[in-house]
């Protein structure tokens, strides 16, 4: 595009609209000017089609624990609430609580650089067994508000709450009243034993944001923890809104088309779930920062991005995303992996990989799951991911066909590799 670009160094102060309207005149009916004009009409064409898809009917509920890991060992030591704190092993963290953040401690950051910012830091084993079962007691939660929840992950969900407003209409008062657990009801200095009692409940109203008030002050009465939540019409904004007002806070995007328009303008693109590191670099070189770029160089993405590229970043300009839930029971994929300490002995690699094909398989059972395709998932030492798939013509569907593939995968990985295979992560 030959518009003015008045962000560039030294660019600034200058007359904006002269010197566009000068390149315009000389541009009209080039070659080079009408090619612009297809691209751009190219990308309008794309853009009308999904805003004929946008849906403000529906009600969407993102929700996220805060630090999860970190808060249930917070929670089971309630020393470390104020230390410095994360989980995981010095070769990696999994997460790190608030405290330890201030230091820039961080998910996926090797422990022995975490040591490095913050020499006091505890770091705590991951204990995976403890935050299933605390992750089993949100989601009873969840399926009552959406049978068909999504779970997203042990410590995340989507909740389609459409049908439960409508219903909730008729609650009566005492439908929508919960009572604090007994060690979280707080005496005010100015109460009697006999005012205790109109401290021991909360009584909730029949907005979206009363009913995710409900669901997060639910999940901190049975599981000591807190939560954040996202409430929008679709699932993008849902799980933006969830991190906006960590920790322990919801966010509310009304199903107003202008409203989303005037958010998602200056929304970081980089924040929106999907756009990793390498996207937000390429988008960087185009000098789009925010949502609202994405639209104003929809020309250029048409020529330099495939459709469903462009179709996906279209899709974030409009704060336009589904809204249709894909529930647990109807996942289509399910996977574990571990993080460790650097590993490169054959014994020891395929001993990982049986931990993991039994681990998955118990998985499998649980959810009557099978499968066709097996994707086997590594990290080395280097932080360099790789990804090896087979897919089967008879079933997955236990451990001993699970880990017949996966051996296979592995002793691919270990052939093709330059020197000697040394893993920190498995999946």
């Amino acid at each position: 595009r030959m518009a003015l670009n008045d962000n560039k160094a030294g660019m600034q102060g200058l007359d904006k609209d002269k010197i566009n309207q000068i390149i315009m005149d000389n541009t009209v009916g080039s070659r080079f000017y009408m090619n612009e004009q297809k691209r751009e009409m190219q990308a309008d064409d794309l853009l009308t089609e999904i805003e004929k898809q946008r849906d403000l009917t529906r009600t969407i509920i993102h929700i996220d624990m805060d630090a999860f890991y970190a808060s249930v060992e917070e929670r089971d030591r309630p020393e470390l609430k104020t230390k410095p704190m994360a989980v995981g092993g010095m070769d990696m963290l999994s997460t790190s609580n608030y405290v330890a953040r201030k230091y820039g401690v961080r998910a996926a950051m090797p422990g022995f650089i975490a040591k490095k910012l913050c020499p006091e830091l505890v770091i705590v084993p991951l204990n995976f067994d403890k935050y299933k079962q605390v992750s089993k007691q949100t989601q009873e939660i969840f399926a009552e508000y959406d049978a068909n929840f999504s779970g997203m992950s042990l410590d995340e969900a989507f909740l389609d709450i459409t049908d439960h407003l409508q219903k909730r209409i008729l609650y009566d008062e005492e439908e929508r009243t919960f009572h604090y657990h007994h060690s979280l009801a707080v005496k005010q200095p100015q109460d009697s034993d006999s005012d205790l009692s109109r401290n021991v409940s909360e009584t909730f109203g029949f907005s979206p944001e009363d009913v995710a008030n409900e669901l997060r002050f639910r999940i901190h009465q049975k599981t000591l923890l807190t939560a954040s939540a996202g409430i929008a019409p679709n699932t993008m904004l849902a799980k933006i809104g969830s991190d906006l007002n960590k920790p322990n806070g919801q966010t509310y995007f009304k199903p107003n088309r202008e409203e989303i328009l005037k958010f998602v303008k200056d929304f970081p693109v980089r924040k929106v779930n999907g756009v990793g590191k390498v996207t937000e670099q390429l988008l960087s070189a185009l000098d789009i920062k925010k949502c609202g770029d994405l639209y104003h160089r929809r020309g250029d993405l048409v020529l330099l991005f495939s459709e469903i590229s462009c179709s996906f970043f279209f899709r974030i300009s409009l704060g336009c995303s589904s809204n249709v839930l894909e529930s647990s029971g109807e996942r289509k994929s399910i996977s574990t992996e571990r993080t460790f300490n650097a590993i490169s002995e054959h014994k020891e690699l395929f001993a990982k990989l049986e931990e993991l094909c039994q681990s998955l398989a118990v998985d499998m059972e649980k959810e009557n799951l099978q499968g066709k395709t097996l994707t086997l998932k590594t990290k080395n030492v280097n932080f360099q991911l790789h990804t090896r798939s087979k897919t089967v013509t008879s079933p997955l569907f236990n451990f001993e066909s699970v880990f017949a593939v996966a051996q296979k995968l592995l002793e691919q990985e270990i052939m093709n590799a330059n020197n000697k295979l040394t893993l920190r992560l498995m999946g």
